[in-house]
């Protein structure tokens, strides 16, 4: 499975300011749901279960909030730039804005995993971590975005 296959453009968004990691769980959440409300809460309690656990967030400004729901029948992802980074308890104590957040079936382990490994892959790259902060607008993001999968073939 590609990043992008998780990934329309409609789900990447550089928003406003959005005020703390609860309400950006809720943002991603929403966006992860598509307009159904079950599914929002399904995801919400998914993403804030796995923070409970320790956070997502990897340090260098970057999160991967993730989990796992019974109620989504595929992997799917949504990627937001703040406009104001948030607090998220990373290890090196930075807050973040660039957020990659990840919802999939409770069934997938491997691809789960493997999801997980290429986003830290993406998002180790100092280089393109400021390529997305300089970013113009959404459509900027998801191409940058489509360029790193593409330029990483191992990564698929």
């Amino acid at each position: 499975m590609h990043l992008l296959d998780l990934l329309s453009p409609g789900r990447v968004l550089a928003p406003g300011p959005i005020p703390g990691k609860k309400r950006l769980l809720e943002k991603a959440s929403a966006l992860l749901a598509e307009g159904n409300p079950e599914v929002e809460r399904a995801v919400f309690d998914s993403l804030v279960g796995r923070e409970r656990l320790g956070s997502t967030g990897l340090g260098h400004g970057v999160a991967i909030p993730h989990g796992r729901s019974p109620k989504v029948g595929t992997a799917i992802g949504t990627f937001l730039r703040l406009s104001e980074p948030v607090d998220f308890g990373s290890p090196d104590g930075m807050p973040v804005d660039l957020v990659f957040a990840l919802v999939v079936p409770e069934h997938f382990s491997s691809q789960h995993l493997m999801l997980l490994s290429q986003l830290a892959e993406m998002f180790g790259d100092a280089n393109f971590r400021d390529e997305l902060r300089a970013a113009g607008d959404s459509a900027a993001l998801h191409g940058l975005l489509s360029d790193w999968q593409a330029s990483h073939p191992e990564a698929h």
